[in-house]
């Protein structure tokens, strides 16, 4: 399976972004998916995941109220979407699938390529 993400780009604090990832396989069908993010010299850390069968949610502290993560399941696609983007929100963002839970655990079971957001003005 491969998952392919878009929708990066540079913005300005404040602004909104929304990222895709679409999985290659038509009968993808995971546990859970979401998206984690890496900033330069920190750690990858979960962002956000998404239960694919029922659509439960789990988020980050510092993104709640400000990202939302859903998913299309006839489309094979989990989204991103962010709001009132902040510097700090700097990051490589990479979707990941996991096939045995729910969160997404640290070590999923696929990886995309990543897509970076830079949040400057």
């Amino acid at each position: 399976v491969q998952l392919v993400e878009s929708g990066g780009g540079l913005v300005q604090p404040g602004d909104s972004l929304r990222l895709s990832c679409a999985a290659s396989e038509r009968t993808f069908s995971p546990v859970s998916m979401g998206w984690f993010r890496q900033a330069p010299g920190k750690e990858r850390d979960i962002v956000a995941s998404i239960h694919w069968s029922d659509g439960d949610t789990d988020y980050a502290d510092s993104v709640k109220g400000r990202f939302t993560i859903s998913r299309d399941i006839a489309k094979n696609t989990v989204y991103l979407q962010m709001s009132r983007l902040k510097p700090d929100d700097t990051a490589v963002y990479y979707c990941a699938a996991d096939d045995i839970t729910f969160p997404v655990s640290l070590s999923p079971d696929y990886w995309g390529q990543g897509t970076q957001v830079t949040v400057s003005s």
